[in-house]
């Protein structure tokens, strides 16, 4: 008598996904996923989720079907079933200076409730999630810390850089063209030709923006298999690291290696440090906060400002240095940036990599290209503190981001030109009502009250473009591509929706930015800034069903990483 299919031995790694495929109940759910080509042999094995970001709106996550081709044959390689689904991404560059940036960090929320969800209901034993754009990377981490199964995070890469009137360009030189070919100093065709060659393919934007400052922290952090994420999107080595990503699971899945047990706090400050080292997005703060909330591991926003102290700037990278990500890999990657940051002792060496390496292991291994320009050794950084700082103050009592990279300036003390929305601003800034020494206030666009705490690069780059990015300053609750740069503060918490006080700035209130005293402040007294309070009144909220009103009622203050919480 043959034995019954339903007595076969199911592999013990299938530590979930048993629940889902094995025995005769669940014989229903099986004849779904036979329907699709699964065989008896497929179920049997351990189900490894790959989720994916592909969009079609944005050239950021464009590789991303063909890597999961690579990462499903590397499971199954190793004895594995791969799954792939899918799940959103905005386009922050595309949706920039419109409506419809308020979604880019609402996307961060459901892009992990979304992998959560689909990987919880179908009890997969291991997840592979591809990332590209800002917000899916500190998504997908977060979703796999929610679910604590085995898993890695990989970066689908950078994009290269675009060549224009023989120099390296990237999309920040055409958001900074817009400023000048509005003040008359660029034509229409230059800045034509220069939209058409600023990116040539597949890839996230090429400087140290907010996707690869994730890439870099993620490497740091160990969620991500060391050395894999900075292959450019378009090398030939990209879809072996896919291959290797998915073999390299399958090891998690059966050692049960789960993120909680990567992500630590020292993890997390050695992420913190990649930011600060690198001079990367002030955005990290944002997502390294929301990420501990997910691990479980305490973290505040002063904790930055102390690790960012001690850090020393090494990368010469985009926007505030002359690189981009494709030749910080030439020079030797991010193996390298550890390497100097190890010697002088501001990294723990003995936090984990999903790689099975430590940090140590990782910093020993960096090797640097003959010539390289990229990196600097610690000892004679690009610049001595790390490239943000944390600023308090009457107007900012729960703290804002400043950033340092780029400039050299430490103070500033003008007066508020206050526009309560992006565009009122940009228009200002257009028409030429913005002047040297201003200090240039955006409010209502923080995690509530814009709802979605919209980037200001269209703003920046504008200022930037027009000459006045020595001399004027910025602030605002919202937040900063990771292209912009400047004297410019951000996440000024709490917000003007909230009552911050920040919505009781007048014009021509004068503004302090100072940074060697950790200090945004009015020149107002603390009874004058309680009577304008007292008379302010919140505004009628710009939504009132859909996701962004869910977003609104449910989103933390900046300070807190901007995550949705229950209101129980």
């Amino acid at each position: 008598m043959s034995p019954s299919p339903y007595e076969l031995p199911s592999d013990p790694a299938k530590r979930r996904s048993h629940l889902l495929t094995d025995g005769p109940d669940r014989a229903p759910a099986r004849a779904y996923f036979k329907a699709i080509g699964f065989t008896d042999d497929d179920l049997a094995k351990p189900l490894v989720g790959i989720a994916s970001t592909w969009i079609e709106t944005m050239p950021c996550n464009y590789n991303q079907r063909e890597l999961a081709e690579h990462v499903r044959r590397g499971i199954r390689a190793a004895g594995g079933m791969p799954v792939e689904f899918n799940t959103i991404a905005v386009s922050d560059g595309v949706t920039m200076g419109t409506p419809g940036m308020r979604g880019s960090l609402v996307s961060r929320e459901v892009i992990a409730d979304s992998i959560e969800l689909t990987a919880y209901s179908h009890m997969f034993d291991g997840l592979v999630c591809l990332v590209g754009c800002d917000k899916t990377i500190p998504a997908a981490v977060m979703a796999l810390l929610r679910l604590d199964i085995p898993g890695l995070v990989l970066y689908n890469g950078s994009i290269a850089p675009g060549r224009w009137h023989g120099r390296d360009v990237t999309i920040q030189d055409v958001f900074e063209a817009v400023g000048t070919h509005a003040v008359g100093k660029m034509t229409d065709g230059d800045l034509h030709e220069l939209e058409t060659l600023a990116c040539p393919g597949a890839g996230a934007c090429g400087g140290q923006f907010t996707a690869n400052t994730m890439s870099m922290a993620l490497d740091f952090l160990g969620i991500s298999p060391g050395g894999l994420n900075e292959v450019p999107a378009t090398a030939r080595g990209k879809n072996a690291a896919a291959y290797s990503a998915g073999e390299l699971v399958m090891r998690l899945v059966r050692e049960n290696i789960t993120p909680r047990q990567i992500v630590t706090r020292e993890a997390l400050e050695n992420a913190i440090t990649s930011v600060a080292a690198s001079g990367g997005s002030t955005n990290g703060v944002l997502h390294l906060l929301a990420i501990a909330r997910e691990a479980g591991v305490p973290l505040e926003i002063d904790d930055f400002d102390l690790i960012a102290a001690r850090t020393p700037i090494i990368a010469n990278l985009k926007p505030g240095g002359d690189f981009v990500a494709t030749d910080l890999w030439d020079a030797g990657g991010c193996a390298l940036v550890a390497r100097e940051l190890a010697k002088r002792d501001l990294l723990h060496l003995s936090a984990r990599n999903v790689d099975g390496r430590t940090m140590g292991e990782i910093a020993l291994s960096g090797q640097e290209s003959e010539g390289q320009h990229v990196v600097a050794p610690v000892d004679a950084p690009f610049k001595s503190r790390g490239g943000f700082a944390i600023l308090r103050g009457n107007l900012a009592p729960g703290g804002c981001v400043v950033k340092l990279a780029g400039h050299e300036r430490t103070l500033h003390r003008g007066p508020a030109r206050v526009f309560d929305s992006e565009e009122d601003c940009f228009a200002a800034v257009k028409a030429g009502k913005v002047g040297a020494d201003d200090v240039v206030v955006i409010r209502y666009e923080g995690p509530a009250g814009g709802p979605g705490m919209r980037e200001m690069l269209a703003v920046t780059a504008a200022i930037a473009g027009e000459g006045l990015d020595d001399s004027v300053a910025l602030i605002t609750d919202g937040r900063f591509s990771g292209a912009t740069h400047g004297f410019m503060a951000a996440h000024v918490s709490p917000e003007a929706a909230r009552r911050g006080p920040i919505a009781a700035l007048r014009e021509d209130d004068m503004i302090v930015l100072d940074v060697e005293a950790r200090e945004l402040r009015v020149e107002l007294s603390d009874d004058e800034l309680e009577t304008r309070l007292a008379a302010w009144k919140a505004p009628e909220p710009r939504y009132s069903s859909g996701v962004f009103a869910k977003y609104a009622a449910l989103v933390s203050s900046a300070s807190e990483g901007a995550v949705t919480r229950p209101t129980i």
